[in-house]
């Protein structure tokens, strides 16, 4: 009897020890280990920009007129003299035009030759009072505007002229070709860009400066340029130009720094480093990895010291470091920071602070 009835007696068991279980109170999960560090000094911040060497004056050559480019002379890289020729249009079209005004001119001057000896002849016949003045009125304004119209289609051969030599796209200083932006065979308008001259002279670093954080720059500000060709070794230099606006796809402003020293062994296209000391007083900085952001605005985790509960804060920050990002406003230096795993912490979560070593750390309130 007692093997009977442990089958049935065992599921009744079973569903009773659920229900005890089910009617407990809410088992809560452990807290979760929360790597957290505070904020410190962040000194003498130093921001760090790579860069471009490029030269001070970058013309940018295009033809005075429209046509087909039917020769290129030159290579991207190749150094240029001043009035070297560096490309060629079609000169089949402006030859014509330049046939068809000298023609004119050519015309012109019969007309006036003939009118000229029309006027002589009646200025003779009005001295012998054999025509009217106004007869000989006539025959002078049409001297003088055969005059007018040789003056004007010589103006206008000129012009022609000027245009048969503006067919040869010529170097408007020494220098060397940076960009090309035409090739044979292109159809280019007049002033379209053809080539970028790198002039000779002065030399320049050109760095994008971060949207967030313009307002802290400005021209004429001191800083220190480093070549990626002579690490170590820096040279003074200073900020010379500001772009009034962003990159519409980078959203970054160009700058460019000028060298303060005369002669500094910098090649055009080589990369560079320029070192700018920030101008305001940064006081703290915390780990990247303690830093994350939604819809823009950075923030970090603070744990509250009572209740070990996270809790979200905005941060204003400064330009990044390689491991530490400076911290403008949000922060105070008794502040504990996670700094580990922030993308998978919520608002108000239990956490169990530890440091680098995997042991307990016991928060104290900051002032």
């Amino acid at each position: 009897m007692l093997r009977r009835a442990l089958p049935v007696a065992l599921p009744f068991v079973l569903i009773a020890s659920l229900t005890a279980c089910g009617g407990g109170d809410k088992v809560e999960p452990p807290a979760r280990p929360a790597l957290v560090v505070q904020p410190i000094p962040a000194g003498d911040a130093v921001d760090t920009y790579p860069g471009e060497v490029r030269a001070r004056l970058e013309p940018e050559l295009a033809f005075r007129i429209a046509g087909k480019i039917s020769r290129r002379l030159v290579e991207v890289g190749e150094r240029v003299k001043k009035d070297q020729p560096l490309a060629e249009l079609d000169p089949e079209d402006v030859r014509l035009q330049l046939e068809a005004i000298r023609a004119q001119v050519a015309a012109a001057e019969a007309n006036l030759q003939l009118v000229r000896t029309e006027r002589d002849r009646y200025k003779t016949l009005m001295a012998r009072q054999m025509v009217s003045r106004s007869q000989y009125d006539n025959a002078e304004n049409l001297y003088r505007a055969g005059e007018a119209r040789l003056k004007q289609v010589k103006a206008e051969y000129n012009v022609a002229s000027n245009q048969a030599g503006y067919a040869v796209l010529r170097a408007s200083q020494n220098g060397v070709i940076a960009t090309r932006k035409a090739e044979v065979g292109q159809v280019v308008a007049a002033g379209q860009q053809v080539f970028t001259l790198a002039a000779d002279g002065d030399r320049e670093v050109v760095i994008s400066l971060p949207e967030h954080a313009i307002e802290r720059f400005k021209i004429g500000q001191v800083v220190a340029v480093e070549l990626w060709s002579q690490p170590g070794k820096r040279y003074a230099g200073l900020v010379r130009e500001l772009s009034p606006a962003a990159d519409p796809l980078s959203r970054t402003f160009a700058a460019r720094v000028a060298f303060s020293e005369a002669k500094v062994p910098a090649e055009l296209g080589q990369s560079a480093r320029v070192f700018i000391r920030s101008g305001e007083h940064v006081p703290l900085s915390v780990p990247l990895a303690a830093l994350t952001a939604e819809k823009g605005q950075p923030y970090v985790w603070v744990v509250d010291p009572k209740t070990s509960s996270l809790k979200r804060v905005a941060v204003k920050v400064g330009a990044y470091g390689e491991e530490r990002v400076p911290v403008l406003d949000g922060l105070s230096p008794g502040d504990w920071v996670v700094a580990a795993g922030v993308q998978v912490l919520r608002e108000g979560q239990k956490v169990r602070p530890v440091d680098r070593d995997n042991r307990n750390v016991q928060l104290v309130a900051g002032e």
